[in-house]
C-alpha cells in the first residue's frame, strides 16, 4: 500500500513539473517569461491561417520525429522551430494534412522588386520568413528568427557587405556562457548608427522572434557542436544561403575570417513582427482535404 502511495504521488509530481514548469525536466526550455506562454498557436502567421491544423501538447515520450515520422522536417518549418526547443509541457501547430507542406511557403513565388536582380534577399518579419530570388523568382525559402521585442531587425533596404564562416558574437555568450555565441555562416547586411552590425547567421529557432537584432537560420550541425543536440543533425539552410549569396563561386576563396565584399546582394526587411494572441488558439485553417 505505502508503494502504491509513493508511486501515485511521483506521477502526480511528474506531471505537475512538466506542465507547469517544463525547464525542471528538459533542457533546454524556453523561458518562463516567454510571451506566447509556451504555446506556439499563440503565434499568429498569417499564411497559417489557410492551412488547417490542430493544438498538439507535447508530452515527456514525444519528439518531432515520433510524432510525424519523416515529415517532422515540414512541421518543424511550419511552427518555426529546431528539435532542440521541442520539450515537454509546450504546445505546437500541427498540420491535418502533412502532404500539403512539402511546398508550403508564406513567400511570393515572385518578387517584382527583385526581378533585376540576380541575388536579392526578402525577410518577412509578420511571417518570420526569409525568400532568396533570383531574377525576381521565389529560388528557395525558409523559417528565421528576427529580433524581439525591443531589439526588433531594423526595416528597409539595404546591401550585403561583408561575411563571416566562422563568426561570433561580440556581445553575447552561450548559454554556459563558456564561450562567445556562434553565429556561423554569417552575412552583414547593415551597421547601425550605435555601430551594431546586423547579421544574417546560424542560430536555434525557438519558434518566434527571438534575435537581439540579427537574422537567424536553422543550422543543427552548429547546434550539436555547441549543446550536443540534435544527435543527427539534419536542417543546414544558413549554410545554403550562405553559398548562395556570398559564396567561393561569387566571390573567390573563403578564407574564413571576415572578409569585406563589393556589390552584395540587396536585403530587404519588411513588416512587424507577428502579433501574438491573448489567448491559446485551438485550431485554425480549412478543414476539407
Amino acid at each position: 500500500m505505502a508503494h502504491t502511495i509513493k508511486y501515485l504521488f511521483l506521477t502526480a509530481l511528474l506531471v505537475t513539473i512538466v506542465v507547469y514548469d517544463p525547464m525542471w525536466t528538459h533542457h533546454p526550455a524556453a523561458s518562463p517569461d516567454d510571451p506566447a506562454k509556451e504555446d506556439l498557436t499563440r503565434v499568429l502567421y498569417p499564411s497559417t491561417r489557410s492551412i488547417a491544423w490542430e493544438p498538439v501538447f507535447i508530452r515527456p515520450q514525444d519528439t518531432l520525429e515520433s510524432l510525424y515520422g519523416n515529415n517532422w522536417i515540414h512541421v518543424a518549418r511550419f511552427n518555426r522551430i529546431d528539435r532542440r526547443h521541442v520539450y515537454p509541457g509546450m504546445t505546437i501547430k500541427s498540420p491535418l494534412y502533412l502532404d500539403k507542406l512539402k511546398d508550403y511557403t508564406p513567400m511570393s513565388r515572385e518578387y517584382e522588386p527583385a526581378r533585376k536582380y540576380y541575388r536579392y534577399i526578402l525577410i518577412n518579419l509578420e511571417e518570420q520568413w526569409l525568400g532568396a530570388y533570383e531574377y525576381g523568382r521565389l529560388k528557395f525559402s525558409f523559417p528565421a528568427a528576427t529580433g524581439k521585442k525591443g531589439y526588433e531587425t531594423p526595416t528597409g533596404i539595404f546591401r550585403v557587405d561583408a561575411r563571416h564562416k566562422n563568426h561570433t558574437s561580440s556581445l553575447y555568450k552561450t548559454e554556459d556562457e563558456t564561450a562567445q555565441y556562434p553565429m556561423d555562416y554569417a552575412i552583414r547586411f547593415h551597421i547601425g548608427k550605435d555601430n551594431v552590425a546586423y547579421w544574417i547567421h546560424a542560430r536555434d529557432l525557438p519558434g518566434k522572434p527571438a534575435s537581439h537584432g540579427c537574422i537567424g537560420l536553422f543550422d543543427e550541425a552548429m547546434q550539436k557542436r555547441v549543446t550536443k543536440i540534435p544527435e543527427n543533425p539534419v536542417l543546414h539552410d544558413s549554410k545554403k544561403l550562405y553559398d548562395w549569396a556570398v559564396g567561393e563561386n561569387l566571390y573567390g576563396p573563403d578564407s574564413g575570417d571576415i572578409e569585406l565584399l563589393e556589390d552584395g546582394p540587396l536585403v530587404e526587411v519588411a513588416g512587424h513582427n507577428p502579433e501574438y494572441l491573448s489567448k491559446p488558439n485551438r485550431f485554425h485553417g480549412k478543414t476539407s482535404n
